[in-house]
């Protein structure tokens, strides 16, 4: 039920995107426009030119976001998992801006495979570096070696592109995440593995479920443990690369998602999963129309709006000392 009432709550979120902006437009102007345009409209032309590609780029990151951070947290029993936090997507990211700045990548494809490589890069150095010392990859030290990580390769990305005014002033987005500029034919290469990332996340669920038990009752219950990670680890790789290469780094999304999640349905990870595929689209959205609304004349791009509407929410985790307690 719950789920059915947050798909609800989606489509009204998608209407008021294609509605509100610097010019609001009429809901039976924006039906118009999607169902029978007239050519020459202003309004239909904003809407399907500009609002619909926005939004469903929103869509297709927010799900990929989303997803990505229940499995994150799910795997490493880490409630502060995510993507941006653990330095994937600004591994993603840096890597996009190598491809667009050193090798002349302008392909949604392209910039696709250098986001994957950044991702698993970054995923390997991040795991790397919390297993060094007693203990090996605690939650706690993966959360300081992504913070660390992404500090570090997030300063090499503004390096790379300040080094290169014409890629700056291009490719801006790439630095702080955003929904606007983008090509939605282009994006089409993207559903492959978009969709492949999809099914392995949900498919986890009752694994992740015994992992949440520990990795010897896990073994017990008949699960394997090594190739729940991995399928989740590739899972992981495929939705924050796409994401990456559709939106940029948006961070805080892939966080919210699953813990507002957990909050409606428990801790069974067959309903999380698919909750936070419909939280992230919702979350990264609002956060898109906040941006159009409050910037004037201009916009404030959807990664800015929604790490200050999601830093409340890292400081409320970092309270709460079950957080930190392993």
């Amino acid at each position: 039920m719950k789920i059915v009432v947050a798909l609800i709550g989606l489509v009204v979120i998608v209407f008021a995107s294609l509605m509100l902006g610097t010019r609001p437009i009429a809901p039976s102007t924006v039906i118009e426009a999607l169902v029978s345009p007239i050519a020459g409209n202003h309004d239909h032309l904003v809407v399907r030119e500009l609002r619909v590609p926005r939004t469903l780029i929103g869509l297709l990151a927010g799900s990929a976001l989303g997803l990505a951070g229940a499995l994150m947290q799910g795997v490493t029993r880490n409630p502060l998992a995510d993507p941006g936090l653990l330095g994937i997507n600004a591994g993603a990211a840096f890597f996009v801006v190598l491809g667009i700045t050193w090798f002349s990548v302008g392909s949604i494809a392209g910039l696709a495979g250098f986001a994957l490589l950044g991702a698993a890069a970054a995923t390997a150095l991040v795991y790397g570096v919390s297993a060094l010392g007693r203990d090996g990859a605690t939650p706690v030290k993966l959360a300081l070696a992504g913070a660390a990580i992404t500090a570090a390769v997030t300063s090499l990305t503004t390096l790379v592109l300040l080094s290169d005014l014409d890629t700056l002033s291009r490719f801006r987005f790439w630095t702080v995440g955003s929904l606007t500029g983008r090509d939605l034919g282009n994006s089409v290469p993207l559903l492959i593995p978009l969709a492949l990332g999809l099914v392995l996340a949900l498919v986890t669920g009752p694994a992740l479920n015994a992992l949440a038990l520990g990795d010897d009752l896990a073994r017990g219950l008949g699960h394997r443990v090594a190739l729940t990670r991995i399928i989740a680890g590739i899972s992981v790789l495929l939705l924050c690369g796409c994401a990456t290469a559709l939106a940029g780094p948006v961070v805080f999304a892939g966080l919210a998602a699953p813990h507002i999640a957990r909050r409606l349905v428990g801790g069974d990870y067959r309903r999380i999963l698919p909750l936070s595929a419909v939280l992230g689209p919702a979350l990264l959205l609002v956060a898109d129309i906040v941006g159009r609304l409050i910037g004037g004349t201009g916009e404030i791009e959807a990664g800015l709006v929604i790490a200050v509407l999601g830093a409340p929410l890292l400081i409320a985790l970092i309270r709460r000392s079950r957080v930190v307690s392993l």
